[in-house]
């Protein structure tokens, strides 16, 4: 009988990702702890995420340094017909990079660079991020060195198409770190 159960929740759930509603989240274990997460953007329908750009605060120096503070996806619909940027919340440091592209295909999974919580030292949180392509290309952005990438994200069968970023906001006099964490949705068709 709880074998019967079991089988038939396992069904039900694969029934559900097959022709659910919500599309499949893609996270990392590795982000930052403070901020707060802003609302979920997603490309156009018929579109998906080709390439991404940063938004990176450089080196202070002896100044509080905040690294990464935005990502921003760059949908392309399918029969490439416009551009559509789509980004979530985003810190009030540094400046917006260049694109980088897939080749050929679409974004499908990402790691993240985070250093962690510094104790009295000056934090960062997410530093820097690398995608994978769906025709195996690897991108890496053009944030900061500080910290470690974490694992790989799960992977999108078909592509990112959402981005929601955890973002600390502005501290005054105490120390900011800006992005701390990214989440993505995959493409539901």
């Amino acid at each position: 009988m709880m074998f019967q159960a079991v089988s038939s929740l396992l069904l039900l759930s694969l029934f559900s990702v097959g022709y659910g509603q919500t599309p499949p989240v893609l996270y990392v274990s590795n982000g930052g702890p403070w901020g707060d997460w802003g609302a979920l953007q997603t490309c156009p329908d018929g579109s998906r995420s080709k390439a991404f750009s940063l938004k990176v605060e450089g080196n202070q120096g002896k100044g509080d340094d905040t690294a990464l503070n935005g990502v921003r996806l760059h949908c392309v619909s399918n029969n490439n017909n416009g551009e559509f940027p789509i980004q979530s919340t985003e810190g009030a440091w540094g400046s917006w990079a260049s694109p980088v592209r897939c080749p050929n295909g679409n974004l499908i999974a990402f790691r993240l660079r985070v250093e962690p919580p510094q104790g009295d030292g000056d934090d960062t949180a997410a530093n820097n991020i690398i995608f994978k392509c769906s025709d195996e290309t690897i991108l890496e952005g053009s944030g900061q060195s500080w910290g470690t990438y974490g694992p790989w994200s799960p992977f999108c069968e078909i592509g990112i198409c959402g981005i929601s970023t955890r973002v600390e906001s502005n501290q005054g006099d105490g120390d900011d770190t800006a992005l701390n964490d990214v989440r993505f949705t995959c493409c539901k068709n």
